[in-house]
């Protein structure tokens, strides 16, 4: 253990809380708010992609109960994220506009740990490598993310080594393009639905499944209410369509035959 080893040296304290430097002049009160909120969500995202590969390689390891183990602390992270809008929320549009315009082109959308979540969650998108060709550390995080296969992947691999009847292409199909729903999958799921108690370990994960992307619409809903309530239906910053492009992204769904399940029960 290193000597003279305090709680500030460990943390990086020193660097870590001279990382807030507002760019309003003068400075807005409200812009250390706004630094905070993004700063420490991409803490957060930073730990989900941790626990996010750690479960993909639990599952490719047939180690379920660990993987279990990580996909519940991803869903405490993600109350941790969907919370921190209200935070945020507390932002009147008077306050937002004394700084607003020092942003310049910086947008949520560049948030590349953002970006690296979906893809491990299967919303798998080449095309998103080329919004970072100008950061060559954030372009490898996605590249390894979007060639890797991803948690849904791993799972019906596990499920197929189990014996379950996952078709042969969709274990073999192109690990860098987004999942399409297969009505096949929905048959699998339903075997392990009618029997809970024979399938109890998957049935569960399926269950994680579900949370998870449950929260992460709710993360993006709390989003959407955030904007519309600071910016109304303005462009966002970084030239985004703002609210609207928020309110498109609600219908998208990550384990789509898990929702359609319940309808064939």
């Amino acid at each position: 253990m290193p000597e003279h080893l305090t709680y500030g040296r460990y943390l990086h304290l020193d660097e870590l809380l001279a990382a807030q430097t507002p760019l309003s002049r003068p400075e807005a009160h409200d812009e250390l708010l706004f630094i905070i909120q993004h700063q420490t969500s991409e803490l957060w995202l930073k730990l989900a992609l941790h626990e996010l590969t750690g479960a993909c390689d639990d599952l490719a390891g047939d180690d379920v109960a660990l993987a279990q183990k990580r996909l519940a602390r991803v869903k405490q992270v993600q109350k941790q994220l969907i919370e921190q809008w209200s935070v945020l929320a507390t932002l009147t549009p008077s306050e937002y506009q004394r700084f607003r315009g020092f942003l310049g082109s910086s947008s949520g959308f560049q948030s590349y740990q953002y970006r690296a979540v979906e893809f491990l969650l299967g919303a798998k998108d080449p095309a998103m490598l080329d919004v970072f060709g100008d950061d060559p550390d954030a372009r490898a995080v996605l590249t390894a993310a979007l060639d890797r296969r991803s948690l849904y992947d791993e799972f019906l691999r596990l499920l197929a080594r189990r014996g379950h009847d996952v078709p042969a292409d969709v274990l073999a199909r192109d690990v860098r393009e987004p999942h399409r729903e297969d009505p096949r999958l929905v048959e699998v799921f339903r075997t392990i639905y009618d029997d809970p108690q024979r399938n109890w370990d998957v049935y569960e994960v399926c269950e994680e499944l579900v949370d998870i992307e449950d929260n992460l619409q709710l993360w993006r809903f709390r989003h959407l209410k955030t904007v519309e309530r600071t910016i109304g239906f303005r462009t966002g910053t970084g030239g985004t369509t703002g609210a609207s492009f928020l309110r498109r992204v609600l219908d998208l769904s990550f384990f789509p035959e898990l929702y359609a399940v319940r309808t064939a029960l």
